[in-house]
């Protein structure tokens, strides 16, 4: 791979990418109702109204993209073939809302000149682990073989070749059906560890596992395999859609393998989580990665400044977009170490990233907090950085 050489004469941010496009993003999570809708059960009108004035603050903050979250439960933002609506949109499971989430959504952004990467949690079923409290004709009802619960949480087994198929079916539906400009998975693949439980994926793996040296290759196989068929089938039916991937934003550290980052991360996506994302980006398989790099520059155990360039030589050389997901929820909030009480720091890492041409563009977490903005650092980032428009690196492919 061609190295990641940094460029530290830059000086104009406005200049970043000129030509080549850079995305300024941000989330919109739906997940108990984050960001959108601020709660269960409003009026269609007030849902529509909300979403709209995220959208205008994005255009005003001189973003080009949302990443809306429609599938954040094994549920559905739209009229899903394979599963029931969302109870972040009416309270109860399965109960239609009488309009069209994503498709308003995706009209809406592109009205207002942003692209919309529809954002999808692949394996999380819900955040309990009564399946009664699933609508009866819940896929995971109706298969409960292909259920874990863990962590308080229920989630599909990965290590099934069935449930593979059918999470990419059901995101797909969505694909098929509106004009998306691309498919974004986040952090959550295998689940986050939780001390003194266990994942219990043992028949699948007596079933699935031979071959391989231990049971953690197999997961990664897994989720190697879920990518990569996600990567194929979006170029073969949608070959001008984007396909980008958020994860954890430490690979592995150096302690751990030579090849990983100066960190020493409590959480590392190729052990923990079986998400090999070097491996994503060196096949190709996706079309931008999006790391969270959720910590301040100087942080001890992760430290932004060693992370992004750690980042762009991964993709340098490669047709993988790099952004960076920036920690907005952090600037201001109470108990953030001191680097986050200062409205620059966000601006001190865009202004980092200028270093590295594989590094084209941002994302912010999360939509709530573009809004609120309570120590003025998103409008630190605009005035710094956004003083015009910019078009997204898709649509400039």
């Amino acid at each position: 791979m061609a190295a990641a050489e940094p460029r530290p004469s830059a000086k104009n941010p406005s200049g970043r990418g000129a030509g080549r496009g850079q995305f300024r993003g941000m989330w919109i999570a739906t997940v108990a109702n984050r960001d959108w809708p601020s709660a269960k059960a409003l009026p269609p009108r007030t849902q529509r109204s909300q979403l709209t004035a995220l959208l205008d603050t994005a255009v005003a903050r001189r973003l080009n993209a949302v990443i809306l979250q429609v599938r954040p439960t094994a549920d559905a933002f739209w009229p899903s073939r394979h599963e029931p609506w969302s109870e972040y949109l009416t309270g109860t499971q399965g109960a239609d809302p009488g309009w069209d989430p994503l498709g308003f959504a995706v009209r809406q952004a592109h009205r207002r000149g942003l692209e919309l990467h529809a954002w999808f949690n692949p394996f999380r079923i819900a955040n309990h682990t009564d399946p009664t409290k699933l609508v009866p004709y819940h896929p995971a009802r109706l298969h409960p073989d292909w259920v874990v619960p863990y962590g308080g949480r229920l989630y599909y087994n990965p290590g099934l070749p069935r449930v593979r198929r059918f999470v990419l079916d059901a995101m797909l539906d969505a694909v098929l059906r509106y004009r998306i400009d691309g498919v974004h998975w986040d952090d959550y693949f295998y689940p986050y560890p939780v001390a003194g439980q266990v994942f219990d994926d043992d028949a699948a793996f007596a079933r699935y596992g031979g071959g391989f040296p231990d049971r953690a290759s197999w997961r990664r196989h897994n989720i190697d395999q879920l990518v990569h068929s996600m990567s194929r089938r979006l170029r073969r039916t949608r070959p001008r859609m984007v396909f980008g991937v958020s994860p954890f934003g430490v690979w592995r550290n150096a302690a751990t393998d030579p090849e990983g980052s100066e960190t020493t991360a409590g959480v590392q996506t190729y052990d923990d989580l079986y998400a090999d994302t070097r491996t994503w980006v060196r096949e190709g398989w996706l079309d931008y990665i999006c790391p969270q790099v959720y910590w301040n520059i100087g942080f001890a155990a992760a430290d932004y400044a060693k992370l992004v360039p750690w980042w762009a030589r991964t993709v340098a050389g490669t047709d993988v977009d790099l952004y960076i997901g920036e920690a907005l929820y952090k600037a201001g909030a109470p108990g953030q170490p001191a680097p986050w009480q200062d409205p620059a720091e966000l601006s001190r890492h865009l202004t980092f990233d200028l270093r590295y041409p594989q590094v084209r563009g941002n994302v912010f977490f999360s939509a709530k907090e573009v809004v609120a903005d309570p120590i003025g650092a998103m409008a630190r980032v605009v005035a710094d950085h956004y003083p015009g428009p910019a078009r997204p690196p898709g649509a400039v492919r």
